[in-house]
């Protein structure tokens, strides 16, 4: 045998380095500047053009803003500000509202007295979308009375700014209509999407009013966000699935080191912490200098204040951030003229002012409220000193857990492990049932298959304490065979599969424990989703047998289709699978366990969404009937093949 190193014929010189104009370069790497050309990629273009909007709003000259999807699946925004300046920008010799649309880093938004805060850090938002779509038209409403137009196709000026009209007010309106070549994956804007952002964009814009109307057939609905509240009423909502422990949200705001910062909190009555934070409009869901402010106020005042109280006795020790935290709900809001965000994705705050503002003004403004509210201080006390009781509970239960670790305490007994010890080759089925689970170990790969049935359903992790969660055995037994701890602990280097499978029956039971599990992954593991770890395997809902031959139908349709190709009459043997025990050793490995052949469904997490998954997990999983109630109803229409 013989190998051969193959080599190209194209020359390589200076010649061959390419320089892309313009705008070519983002339809060349479109995912650099909106991170893909998926679903959440389509959407983005929308948020880049309201976020000028929003922009304006900041800087006090918008009160309005219209988004609407036409029915041709094209977008239009419309505001109500100053209008996109029409005159020549003489350093690039054209009008400014064209160097806006069609040259990268150009804006308002570098120190040139545009802005004093601003979400488009880069100023890329505008000639992103432009590059983008098919094709866009601007339109400004100018302070000199007249109405201006201009339009541009994939990026390219098709005539220069002209004057259209009259008019008797200021603002932009754009309409724009993404490129099909670039988001092969879908054109379709998804209405509740949008929605979610734009609702979020409204509470952190105190007294803007933002309208949302879809215009395509047999989809027509609208709806208006506006919140004079601001960060208040975010508060409220996201509260709104749980029983608040007072009444009061209680509000901090002021000006420190050049930074504004806004802060609403209010605790509730279940266990999880829900901190969301912001800057200048955009979501930091790794926190930052703005988030640790916040954090360090709380933790102080609130301790400062049980000591001086004697709520807090000396053998008590101090009280832990995350015992105060328990059961808090916060938004964290700073404006800051030159934010600085570490990595590309503008995931975490880097700013040290901020950092200091936040602290300064939460720890003042927070040490007034709780002399002037003495009741809703000693609830908030209370909760915490129970937190602080069981996580001293918790930790000598993890303690336990740790010395028998050290001690050679074995994998759970009822998990069957693989053989291979490289995760990246490894995954584990986590199965419903002893008897599911009994033919599942017959069937799987050894190598590479583990897995771990569970008896029943596991425990609601929603409405408990991590001291009576980690006594659960179902819960002992993951956390063990996962290897990675959880909580402040978790590792995910020590992830010892890279699929973590959930198999349960297709049914109201089975659908009810997938839900458990993943509340449990999402509270105390949620790297594990982050990272793509986790899956939902599809088993087949039936089976059909004619003259000896055997189908396999996941979806109703799937079966029509099949009963179309080989004829529906009396030698059809259809069986609707209730459960994974009605299937036997080979049939659960050819239908869901089979690489080759099994549907998995990977979780993920939008983060941008955060705040809403943690609101849809609390609806589900939490004490309140009601709000689970109306979700249900909301969405059933949505449910397919589900047994009722």
């Amino acid at each position: 045998m013989s190998t051969e190193t193959t080599q190209t014929n194209n020359e390589y010189g200076a010649d061959q380095i390419q320089i892309l104009e313009g705008l070519e370069a983002v339809r060349k790497r479109p995912g650099m500047y909106i991170g893909s050309t998926s679903e959440r990629g389509l959407h983005h273009l929308v948020y880049e053009i309201v976020d000028n909007s929003i922009d304006e709003a900041l800087a006090g000259y918008c009160k309005n803003i219209d988004v609407t999807i036409n029915e041709d699946n094209s977008i239009t925004v419309i505001d109500d500000g100053r209008g996109i300046p029409v005159g020549i920008n003489h350093k690039a010799g054209i009008p400014a509202v064209e160097v806006v649309f069609t040259i990268l880093h150009a804006g308002g938004k570098f120190g040139g007295g545009g802005y004093k805060v601003s979400g488009g850090l880069h100023g890329v938002g505008a000639s992103v979308v432009n590059a983008l779509s098919d094709w866009l038209e601007v339109i400004i409403h100018s302070d000199d009375g007249k109405k201006y137009i201009q339009r541009y196709e994939k990026g390219k000026v098709m005539y220069p700014l002209k004057e259209i009209g009259k008019t008797d007010h200021t603002g932009t309106e754009v309409t724009f209509k993404p490129d099909g070549t670039i988001f092969t994956e879908t054109l379709e804007y998804d209405y509740n999407i949008l929605k979610t952002r734009l609702r979020e964009m409204a509470f952190l814009t105190k007294g803007v009013k933002i309208n949302l109307e879809d215009k395509r057939k047999d989809k027509e609905q609208k709806k208006s966000f506006h919140y004079e509240g601001g960060i208040k009423e975010y508060v409220e909502y996201l509260n709104r699935v749980n029983e608040s422990l007072y009444d009061e949200v209680v509000y901090c705001e002021g000006m420190k080191n050049g930074v504004y910062v806004e802060v609403a909190f209010q605790h509730n009555s279940s266990y999880n912490e829900s901190c969301y934070s912001f800057v200048n409009n955009i979501t930091t869901p790794e926190g930052g200098t703005h988030m640790t402010g916040f954090r360090n106020a709380i933790t102080k005042t609130f301790n400062d204040y049980a000591r001086n109280q004697k709520i807090l006795k000396e053998k008590d020790g101090n009280l832990s951030g995350e015992d105060i935290r328990e059961g808090l709900t916060a938004i964290i809001s700073v404006k800051i003229e030159e934010p600085q965000f570490e990595g590309q994705t503008k995931q975490k705050l880097g700013n040290s002012e901020a950092r200091g503002a936040v602290e300064g003004v939460v720890s003042e403004q927070l040490t007034y409220f709780l002399e002037q509210n003495p009741q809703i201080a000693k609830i908030i006390c209370e909760k915490a000193l129970l937190a602080q009781r069981a996580r001293e509970a918790a930790r000598r239960a993890k303690e336990t857990a740790r010395k028998g670790a050290l001690e050679g305490m074995s994998l759970p007994g009822k998990l069957a492990d693989c053989s291979d010890k490289n995760p990246e080759n490894c995954e584990i089925y986590i199965v419903e049932g002893d008897s599911a689970g009994g033919s599942a170990k017959i069937a799987r790969d050894r190598a590479t298959q583990a897995i771990l049935p569970l008896r029943g359903k596991i425990l609601n992790v929603e409405k408990s304490r991590l001291d009576k969660i980690l006594v659960n055995n179902e819960i002992r037994a993951m956390i063990t065979a996962f290897g990675t701890g959880i909580s402040d602990e978790f590792d995910i280097t020590k992830l010892r599969y890279h699929k973590i499978i959930i198999m349960t029956d297709a049914d109201v039971d089975g659908a009810h424990i997938s839900t458990l599990l993943l509340t449990f992954l999402y509270r105390f593991m949620p790297e594990l989703i982050k990272q793509g770890y986790v899956y939902l395997a599809q088993p087949p809902l039936y089976k059909l047998e004619k003259n000896k031959k055997v189908w396999y139908a996941y979806t109703d349709d799937e079966l029509d289709a099949i009963l179309s190709e080989v004829g529906r009459d009396n030698n059809n043997s259809i069986q609707r699978y209730k459960g994974l025990g009605e299937m036997d050793a080979e049939q659960l490995w050819d239908t869901t366990m089979d690489p080759e052949k099994r549907i998995l469904h990977r979780v993920t997490i939008n983060e941008e969404e955060a705040s809403d998954i943690d609101v849809t997990f609390m609806t589900l999983m939490g004490d309140k009937v009601e709000p689970r109630r109306e979700f249900i109803e909301a969405n059933a229409r949505f449910v397919k093949n589900l047994d009722i």
